[in-house]
């Protein structure tokens, strides 16, 4: 068993490599579908003895020439060779600002000139720092949690809301590993992962999973209770003044629908913030 985060990351990802991706003729009978330790080191030019320590945590500081030689061997995109960098411990630190949950008021301010597009802003842990009326309107005014894994592991309501579930389940861990990598000692960050791994089995196996990436454009299908389905692009942005912040906003098709539905939400939440 691999001892160290970084030995269990090389271990996942050597057994999600066959041996045709990595142009490796096959002979006689394998034990495992993915790649065998002494061939990843081959393809990356190291001893079979030195990758064998790095799995089982006996190596743990790897040069960055090693790193990239790994990183094309294992077929890691930019998001898992970055990952890699930060396990061995040569990823860039994240700055203090990157602690912060306040939200800049120009920011906020932007969110709420966009009645048509839900957006929020969120931390590494996950947390909604922000969000604008008609996102509160989309995620049904946060009643179960502000923590977008909580709503996703723990809602009961998550699976007919999400329409693509395992999808987007799997596509949350990916991305909360990789901001664990970035600031693996946060105290949020580490409080919901303990959280999720006690009270969400689901969340326990992908974890174990070591998948890391994060967000890109997308399409997100939900069914909501109020107007029906939904199927919203979504786009991520990096908050460059605050690290560790990201932006999404969520956009719909238009003259689609699901334009039509977001038009609809929208008179919906305006017309309930009237009466109050």
């Amino acid at each position: 068993m691999a001892r160290s985060e970084l030995g269990a990351y090389l271990t996942t990802r050597r057994a999600r490599i066959t041996p045709a991706e990595a142009n490796i003729p096959v002979t006689g009978h394998r034990r495992v579908p993915g790649l065998r330790r002494e061939e990843v080191a081959l393809l990356a030019g190291v001893s079979a003895d030195y990758y064998v320590r790095l799995e089982q945590g006996r190596e743990r500081t790897p040069s960055a020439q090693v790193l990239d030689a790994l990183a094309a061997a294992l077929r890691l995109d930019e998001d898992g060779r970055l990952h890699l960098f930060r396990l061995a411990g040569l990823g860039p630190q994240p700055r203090a600002a990157a602690t912060v949950d306040r939200v800049e008021p120009s920011l906020l301010a932007l969110m709420d000139a966009w009645p048509h597009n839900p957006a929020i802003v969120y931390n590494h842990a996950y947390d909604v720092l922000a969000s604008n009326a008609i996102a509160d309107a989309l995620f049904h005014g946060w009643a179960h949690s502000r923590n977008l894994l909580h709503v996703v592991f723990t809602d009961p309501a998550a699976r007919a809301f999400y329409r693509d579930w395992h999808e987007v389940a799997r596509n949350s861990v990916a991305g909360f590993r990789l901001n664990h990598g970035a600031a693996p000692g946060h105290p949020r960050v580490r409080q919901v992962l303990t959280e999720l791994l006690d009270s969400s089995a689901e969340f326990a196996d992908l974890w174990a999973r070591h998948d890391a990436r994060g967000k890109a454009l997308e399409s997100k299908r939900f069914v909501h209770r109020d107007v029906g389905p939904l199927t919203l692009t979504m786009q991520t942005f990096d908050v460059r003044a605050a690290p560790g912040q990201e932006l999404v906003v969520y956009h719909a098709e238009p003259a689609s629908p699901s334009s039509e539905a977001l038009t609809l939400l929208g008179s919906l939440t305006a017309t309930a913030r009237q009466k109050t």
